[in-house]
């Protein structure tokens, strides 16, 4: 459970980062922003693996991971996640805005272990499934007491790439689950070919699509990119622990663990940027963080701080 925690918690740091990063020129005001950060996001997470991985003498494993069906398995979980997902989530943005686009995303954990169940006959107690929705009206609560105005977009448009986002966020750990049950497979080596596939697929599909290459490589040259690159140094270590709890307790308890972003978020804003909370939002955190805990364990009598802590 531990890792799943960390998971969300570094998520919701590198979450406010990016939203640091995006306050500076050239990303401030462009509307090729969202799509140009997203990409440099996954491609200093690729660069980092590949490092970490070079460091390891672990390189080799990738590759020989890439070649076995569960690899091959992990760069469609990618692709669903990665461009396809974040590509939805974004195009919502445009449409409906960043606030009702996080209410309806935020459900991908729900679908995620409806999946599981079908696919990988996971299962989760009755309890569990009711703090997950607790957890989950939390999302909710908090990000529609921070919707703005419509934003004049396609509605329709808008709700279609949202449910885009929801079933490509659930199904890519459904996937990635089945796809560690290979011992050549393990949580590093399916991380790395997920970013990789990600970074790849991003550069020579979704830029040309929205046609921001040459803003991304504006981008990734100027002062920004350092905090992107910190923001990245986050997420890294944010899906390292996430794959690992998917590998560890499954993907249903993973991922309702990982939604407990966020809750950290907002800790993480008001300690980095001064972002002050309200009454309200400092009550669905504490339902996100205690819904997401009691998700992700089958037995409440027995859990204790030994079973959150790294002892």
């Amino acid at each position: 459970m531990k890792f799943g925690l960390a998971s969300g918690m570094l998520w919701g740091l590198s979450t406010v980062v990016l939203s640091i990063a995006l306050g500076i020129a050239p990303f401030l005001d462009a509307p090729e922003a969202a799509v140009a950060s997203a990409f440099l996001h996954d491609a200093a997470c690729a660069i980092i693996l590949f490092v970490y991985m070079g460091a390891r003498r672990r390189l080799k494993d990738t590759w020989a991971a890439v070649k076995t069906r569960s690899g091959r398995a992990v760069m469609l979980g990618a692709i669903l996640g990665g461009p396809l997902g974040m590509t939805g989530y974004l195009i919502a943005i445009n449409n409906i805005g960043p606030g009702y686009t996080a209410v309806i995303s935020s459900f991908y954990p729900a679908v995620g272990s409806l999946l599981a169940y079908v696919f990988l006959k996971e299962r989760m107690r009755v309890g569990q499934i009711v703090a997950l929705f607790v957890a989950l009206t939390g999302v909710i609560v908090m990000s529609w007491s921070s919707t703005d105005a419509a934003s004049g977009g396609a509605a329709l448009l808008g709700v279609a790439a949202a449910l885009l986002c929801v079933v490509g966020w659930g199904s890519e750990a459904v996937i990635l689950a089945w796809g560690m049950r290979d011992e050549a497979v393990d949580n590093e080596t399916a991380l790395h070919i997920r970013e990789t596939t990600s970074g790849v697929v991003y550069a020579l599909v979704v830029l040309p699509i929205f046609s921001v290459a040459g803003f991304a490589v504006k981008a990734g040259t100027s002062p920004a990119m350092g905090v992107v690159a910190l923001a990245a140094v986050a997420g890294t270590a944010s899906y390292l622990f996430y794959y690992k709890a998917i590998d560890t307790i499954g993907a249903s308890r993973g991922m309702a663990l990982n939604i407990s972003y966020s809750a950290w978020a907002v800790l993480f804003g008001l300690i980095l940027i001064g972002t002050v909370p309200t009454p309200l939002v400092i009550v669905c955190c504490i339902a996100i963080l205690i819904g997401t805990v009691l998700a992700a364990s089958p037995n409440w009598r027995e859990l204790s701080w030994r079973e959150l802590s790294w002892r």
